[in-house]
């Protein structure tokens, strides 16, 4: 029986894969790919057997696995970003888990890393924000109540918002049960790929934004003070370079 490989593919940029998932995908006998989400420039000149899960449930992605598995072919399931959330792998995994299937998962560049690397933006400024939450608003998909957007605002941390931007003023209105008006914002839409876009402004403008720019999915919101970072000196600075800072390696 053969290893499955769960990769994360990285944001788009073809280049943003790690290594290691670019060789496993240049070996893999079976590609199962999630659909437009994944660059097709990844999928160019690989020997694989290609397979695109966009119009597959759970059900026949598990059984194309198990039978390529059985038959001795190293699978690659190549998801977007990377596959520590929102790339339903759990699921998947527990099946193989339950058919005896051996697995194992590469990381990947997420989105959100790409998109902060895009405003050329660092999250976790001294003084101002040391937390960044990932979350979502509930959609087809329930969020439990504690994690409800209004509560995760109060907290006034980084935050990034993910499979939400089609419901902008719902999302602009429980963010401002947090923070106010004029916390900075960025919408980073298809991040790293050629068509990305970007837009900045404040949380009480976000939906006149968004609107004027069409932007309905695959776009990732950001929200929070350490966002001033990127477009103003704060002069917030850790200790790590402090010359009056000593530690192991530096007195």
């Amino acid at each position: 029986m053969s290893m499955v490989y769960f990769i994360g593919a990285g944001p788009g940029d073809p280049e943003l894969i790690t290594l290691k998932g670019r060789r496993l995908l240049d070996e893999a006998d079976v590609v199962i790919y999630a659909g437009s989400l994944v660059n097709p420039a990844l999928l160019r000149d690989i020997r694989a057997v290609i397979h695109d899960s966009a119009n597959m449930n759970l059900d026949e992605i598990v059984a194309l696995i198990k039978e390529a598995a059985l038959s001795g072919k190293t699978v690659v399931r190549l998801h977007t970003g990377d596959t520590s959330f929102y790339s339903a792998i759990s699921e998947q995994i527990e099946r193989l888990r339950a058919l005896n299937i051996p697995y194992e998962v590469v990381p990947g560049v997420s989105s959100a890393m790409a998109g902060a690397a895009l405003l050329g933006q660092e999250l976790t400024i001294p003084e101002i924000s040391q937390t960044v939450i990932f979350t979502r608003m509930e959609g087809r998909t329930p969020v439990p109540e504690t994690e409800r957007l209004s509560g995760l605002a109060k907290h006034k941390a980084s935050m990034v918002v993910f499979l939400s931007v089609g419901m902008i003023e719902k999302v602009r209105d429980e963010l401002l049960q947090g923070y106010p008006e004029n916390t900075p914002i960025a919408v980073v839409e298809k991040a790293t790929w050629p068509e990305q876009r970007i837009l900045r402004g404040v949380l009480g403008d976000m939906v006149k934004l968004v609107n004027d720019a069409g932007i309905k999915k695959t776009a990732l919101i950001y929200v929070g003070d350490s966002l001033r970072a990127s477009e103003a000196a704060l002069g917030k600075e850790s200790k790590l370079y402090d010359k009056d800072f000593s530690h192991e390696y530096r007195k």
